[in-house]
């Protein structure tokens, strides 16, 4: 049961039930007092608060505007570019967010805060105020009453009817006085309820529309959220596929880290102790450089730096060398040691230590040491598989086979060529389909022996398997180029250019292959394959850098938009001409700073390096003999030797020109082509030029000629095959490189040792 009701007639009777009842009154006024001064406080507290988380919120939101990613290589790619933006679109929502909430502060303020301190004061101080004059009235109506009964019956009548009327007048002004706190006491009750309530339904308000307005950046941030997933998922695909490649490298150089040295202008380069000789007290100290040099012009140049000193680098020393001698221990009492002579110092012999013995070899052949040891260039060459991938009929059989058997069996199929197939039976499937004799006998369409995934893995493996790259080396830097710049319709303008640069096999290949692509994304719903995705699976496979480096493999995500600008614009690059006005793409090269720049092996070194050319005087199989490379290839395709016969005498082509009947090849290239093989795939000079040794005289005829113009001298300097696995030279030759051959005339070259 609530508060009982004040009755005014109460008033005039002030009974015991009535004081009980003012004072229950004034109990629940009191609450209410506590109530709004906790409220209040409470209030504050939150203002405060949501200051400071503004205030934090703030701080969040600056830390995520100045941060920006740096990446690895010359150009993001747009998903990259994306993700980058997005801290500052996230500092913007924050920011955005924090004015709402500023604004929500101040309005608890307003209508909250103010109000309720207002009603407490002015209505709950006023009802305190009136209880104080209540008490005091009461307190002297009744203490005046007691005195005035007090007073004796023999006073004068004059002064007791004085007395009488003081005591009416009083109880009249304490009568009117506690019909004013009774009602008052009833108006603030009834007050209360509206004077609280309102001011919290206010600011129950302004939080829902700080809310609201959260609701609204969420909307508007929707969208933007989406596509950033979608870049994130982007990005997070490719990496995955960048993780590998890092790793397959980083691997490859583990074993064998001599191969892969990154190309620079540097003829040698790494740490040597240096030996600074001091005052005779005090004998001399090996101090570590790092030292460079260039075999062109002769420069030494050697920096001190020590790794346990956190990287200090001392100043950078040059000179002109001289000559270089290799010390002995019985000179020295260390190992590894050679001694230097500058041009400019005459006499003053500067003492290195290399870190090893195979280490100062290097050194001494690269600095020609008297006592340099040569490197003999091995020259192999390979087959894989028995059968080389090659973009010839059974190439293109192939192809048309795999894709016409996934598109009637796998179309709709999750994570279509992502899934890979058991190597064994992808490895027993190509090499059914690479033989001319079992290639149309091999069912896919309706044979169950031959799961999708070992069908688009064999597919796969067999475009990987190419002499080169479907996109060619050639054409590669120039694909990326566009792929990090540009308006998406300047990127297809240039792709849809350079693909009708690709020579017509290629391209034929390439239309083929990207056509069944764009069929595959239209399913993308059931088998989970976007055009994204395939870019990932199929960047590496059409393209891939002739030299493997880091910064190489930090280009896949490039090549996997080129290979989405070719699913998505399928049908306008291979189906309409290029713009004829469209420039050719410019080579873009970006080094880091006190970097050496790299060099191409396609570009810079045509007119220095020697080339090799290779007589082509090859037994071709009775199938082929119809053919021949001129008619087949246009002269200075790259597919020109992987267009010829299925069954090829030798099992691949280096990446070179075909001139009349022979192979132009330059040496970086040659190198690249011989080095980059798997070893298991490299065996003897003879099975490649499949020679047959019962008449050696009329097989020394269809022996290859591998000459070298010596830019020297300008003569041809060869090797010219004696034997069945033997080759003799006709023309001496002087290596320029570290990884080339001297050899005088009559040199014999068998089983690939000098």
């Amino acid at each position: 049961m609530g508060l009982q009701p004040l009755e005014f007639s109460d008033c005039y009777l002030d009974s015991p039930w009535f004081r009980e009842r003012v004072r229950a009154h004034e109990a629940e006024l009191e609450k209410t007092n506590k109530f709004i001064k906790e409220l209040l406080k409470d209030g504050k507290n939150l203002i405060a608060a949501t200051k400071n988380l503004s205030a934090a919120q703030r701080k969040f939101a600056h830390s995520l505007r100045d941060f920006k990613f740096e990446f690895i290589g010359d150009a993001e790619t747009d998903d990259e570019r994306y993700i980058d933006a997005s801290l500052h679109e996230f500092s913007n929502f924050l920011k955005n967010l924090e004015e709402q909430r500023e604004i929500l502060a101040l309005s608890v303020t307003e209508t909250l805060i103010k109000p309720l301190e207002r009603f407490r004061k002015e209505q709950l101080g006023a009802v305190k105020e009136e209880k104080k004059k209540f008490d005091k009235e009461t307190e002297k109506n009744y203490s005046l009453l007691e005195k005035h009964l007090n007073l004796s019956a023999k006073k004068k009548e004059l002064q007791l009817q004085e007395a009488d009327n003081q005591v009416e007048q009083n109880r009249k002004h304490f009568y009117e006085l506690s019909l004013e706190y009774v009602c008052k006491l009833q108006e603030i009750q009834e007050r209360k309820k509206f004077e609280c309530v309102e001011p919290v339904l206010s600011f129950f308000q302004g939080l829902f529309t700080f809310y609201h307005q959260g609701y609204e950046l969420a909307k508007d941030f929707n969208h933007y959220k989406t596509a950033l997933q979608i870049n994130i998922q982007n990005t997070r695909n490719r990496f995955e596929g960048t993780r590998s490649e890092v790793e397959e490298l980083m691997n490859k150089i583990r074993r064998n880290p001599q191969e892969h040295k990154r190309a620079n202008h540097f003829t040698m380069e790494g740490y040597l102790y240096v030996q600074e000789k001091r005052p005779a007290p005090f004998g001399s100290s090996w101090v570590k450089h790092y030292c460079m040099y260039r075999k062109e012009t002769k420069k030494f140049s050697m920096i001190p730096f020590e790794h346990r000193s956190g990287g200090k680098v001392g100043d950078a020393e040059l000179f002109v060398l001289a000559y270089c001698t290799k010390r002995n221990t019985d000179t020295i009492d260390r190992r590894f040691c050679f001694d230097l002579e500058a041009s400019d110092r005459p006499g003053v012999a500067v003492t290195m230590q290399a870190f090893s013995e195979e280490d100062r070899k290097l050194w001494m052949e690269a600095l020609d040491g008297k006592e340099a040891v040569s490197v003999i260039l091995k020259i192999f060459f390979y087959s894989v598989m028995g059968n080389c991938a090659q973009l010839d009929k059974i190439g293109f059989t192939i192809i048309k086979k795999c894709i016409s058997a996934v598109e009637t069996r796998g179309i709709n199929d999750q994570g279509l060529y992502r899934v890979v197939g058991v190597s064994s039976k992808v490895q027993r499937l190509l090499s059914l389909l690479m033989d001319s004799k079992t290639c149309n006998e091999v069912d896919l369409e309706n044979s169950v022996d031959w799961e999708v995934k070992t069908i688009t893995s064999a597919m796969k493996q067999y475009l990987r398997s190419l002499p080169e790259p479907l996109m060619t080396y050639e054409l590669h830097g120039e694909f990326i180029i566009p792929a990090k710049s540009g308006s998406p319709e300047s990127r297809v303008s240039a792709v849809h250019f350079l693909v009708h640069k690709l020579p017509e096999k290629n391209k034929e290949m390439l239309e083929i292959l990207v056509k069944h692509l764009a069929n595959v994304s239209k399913h993308a719903k059931r088998n989970l394959m976007t055009v994204a995705n395939l870019g990932v699976v199929f960047g590496p496979t059409l393209m891939r850098p002739q030299e493997e480096t880091v910064a190489a493999i930090m280009d896949l995500k490039f090549q996997n938009i080129v290979v989405e600008i070719l699913i998505e614009n399928h049908e306008k690059i291979f189906k309409t001409l290029p713009d004829a006005t469209f420039p050719e793409p410019i080579s873009m090269s970006v080094s880091p700073p006190n970097a050496p720049p790299r060099q191409s092996r396609r570009q810079g070194q045509r007119i220095k390096r020697p080339l090799a050319v290779y007589n082509l005087c090859l037994e071709l199989d009775d199938a082929d003999s119809h053919s021949s490379p001129r008619e087949d290839t246009p002269t200075g395709s790259m597919d020109s030797l992987s267009s010829q016969s299925p069954t090829p005498a030798f099992s691949s082509s280096p990446p070179g020109l075909l001139d009349g009947d022979h192979l132009i090849m330059d040496s970086g290239d040659l190198a690249g082509w011989t080095t980059n093989l798997p070893a298991q795939s490299r065996p003897s000079m003879v099975s490649w030029m499949n020679i047959p040794s019962a008449n050696p005289a009329a097989s020394n005829a269809a022996l290859p000629t591998f000459f070298f113009p010596n830019p020297a001298t300008g003569t041809d300097r060869a090797v010219e095959s004696v034997a069945h696995r033997k080759a003799r030279a006709v023309y001496p030759c002087e290596a320029e490189h570290s990884s080339e051959l001297s050899f005088q005339i009559g040199a014999i070259f068998e089983d690939g040792k000098y």
